[in-house]
């Protein structure tokens, strides 16, 4: 993940979200940056290839912890980003299953402090306005209230382009 869920929750305006909800839609966001971007953000320099089976990858490397986001790619069945739950000399033990195969690619991914502060101001965005989307103006009694006008022209993804510009130097061209 680009962020983990607890950084979020000691964040004041996220503070009594489920954690479950905010697990959820950081999963989201980063697939979204991911593709957006089209930049998967790995480091090639921290990386090793294993068999697997359950959820072990047979390998290490001596540059990943636990917690670390990792992409398994080369696999054909279990490519896709998995969380380090448990390292020992013997193998890699991931967050959730995947099919035993006996080639697995597996590299660290990581992002840039650029995005983190990025996915915390669209994830206070997500919780705070997303209701909001559609309603241009508001009056009640004499209190008028104008919204974000989210038309093609500024919005990418659901989001407002605006929150979006801190992508822009990430973006790799696609062909």
């Amino acid at each position: 993940m680009i962020i983990s869920v607890d950084e979020l929750l000691a964040l004041p305006e996220l503070s009594g979200q489920s954690e479950q909800l905010l697990t959820d839609k950081l999963s989201a966001l980063e697939e979204l940056i991911r593709s957006y971007t089209n930049n998967n953000f790995q480091n090639r320099a921290i990386r090793f290839e294993g068999a697997s089976v359950f959820d072990r990858v047979y390998g290490n490397s001596p540059y990943l912890k636990v917690g670390d986001t990792v992409q398994i790619t080369q696999s054909q069945v279990n490519d896709g980003l998995y969380t380090v739950v448990e390292m020992t000399d013997e193998y890699t033990r991931l967050d959730s299953e995947i099919f035993a195969v006996s080639k697995n690619l597996v590299t660290k991914v990581e992002y840039p402090s650029v995005i983190k502060k990025g996915v915390i101001d669209l994830m206070k965005w997500e919780l705070n306005n997303r209701d909001k989307v559609g309603i241009q103006q508001e009056t009640i009694s004499r209190h008028s209230v104008t919204y974000f006008n989210m038309d093609g022209n500024n919005s990418v993804m659901g989001y407002p382009k605006l929150l979006l510009g801190f992508l822009k130097p990430y973006m790799k061209a696609r062909f």
